[in-house]
């Protein structure tokens, strides 16, 4: 089995700026209504294969 993305992965783009549009989507998504946390980005080969969205929620004591 090859580390490298498959074709059909959402995420796996090639290394030409054009067809950059559909993994900058889904970075833009994963931002929409962030407001504490972090985006990862993963990329192998010069290509992003993954992205990861970790949110937190903050409480105030007594708050729930």
């Amino acid at each position: 089995m090859s580390d490298r993305p498959s074709n059909d992965s959402p995420l796996a783009t090639s290394r030409d700026p054009r067809q950059l549009e559909p993994t900058l989507e889904h970075i833009r998504q994963a931002l929409v209504g962030l407001q504490f946390g972090e985006v990862s980005i993963i990329v192998q080969d010069g290509v992003v294969v993954q992205v990861e969205r970790i949110e937190r929620k903050r409480f105030r004591r007594g708050e729930r």
